[in-house]
């Protein structure tokens, strides 16, 4: 397995028109500022995270004041108790994009983020103190007790709301496959844990945010992350 410094300079030999800045990208959102963020508003980005996937992001960006309207304004203590009849009835609103199965998705998450973030005084609170030596941990307990969160959804969320993550995007786990630490793409617990542990090493190494270690990655063999 290549250090991060070698990674990093193959990245920047692959990409000579890009500075070493560019292809690190931005840092993750400060833990304060996470920390900060109310419950609605990650609800909201949860939401619109399982909305925008298999769809132009910009078409369900466009709808999205009207899922703000009919999900109170994302208020996890009033989504929680849409009943079945209210969740159906959206699927009469040619406002919204008419999935059933993400609309009631909508429910099921807001339970989760009250009862996550209970114990630490919101939903944000909980997603800055959770370690990054352990994200793939945060993935599967997102996955396992939320809804439409599997797959890259939950990784995604996190990177939209500026949680440090990384990514397994195709050319992120190819880069993965040529160092050696796995074979194919990764979602048995034990692969994650290896790829987790790879990550760790790389940012020991070389001190950067999950979510750069991620680019480098994704640029050391194509185009981004």
């Amino acid at each position: 397995m290549k250090t991060f410094k070698q990674l990093s300079e193959q990245a920047s030999a692959m990409h000579p028109e890009l500075s070493m800045e560019s292809i690190l990208g931005n840092p993750p959102l400060e833990l304060e500022a996470l920390a900060r963020v109310g419950d609605d508003r990650l609800l909201s980005d949860m939401t619109r995270r399982i909305f925008r996937a298999g769809l132009k992001h910009a078409l369900v960006d466009a709808k999205w004041p009207a899922f703000e309207e009919a999900f109170f304004g994302f208020d996890p203590n009033k989504v929680q108790l849409l009943s079945d009849d209210q969740i159906e009835g959206m699927m009469q609103n040619d406002k919204l994009i008419r999935h059933l199965g993400k609309l009631k998705a909508a429910r099921v998450n807001a339970l989760m983020v009250t009862e996550l973030g209970a114990p630490y005084g919101g939903f944000g609170r909980f997603l800055a103190q959770w370690p990054g030596n352990d994200i793939v941990g945060l993935w599967t307990l997102l996955k396992k007790q939320g809804a439409q969160l599997g797959g890259n959804s939950a990784p995604y969320f996190l990177r939209m709301v500026g949680k440090d993550t990384f990514m397994l995007t195709d050319d992120v786990v190819t880069a993965l496959k040529a160092q050696g630490v796995v074979d194919k793409k990764p979602t048995a617990q034990r692969d994650l844990k290896q790829v987790q542990e790879a990550f760790n090493h790389w940012q020991q190494e070389g001190g950067c945010a999950l979510c750069q270690i991620s680019r480098v990655l994704a640029f050391s063999i194509g185009p981004k992350d």
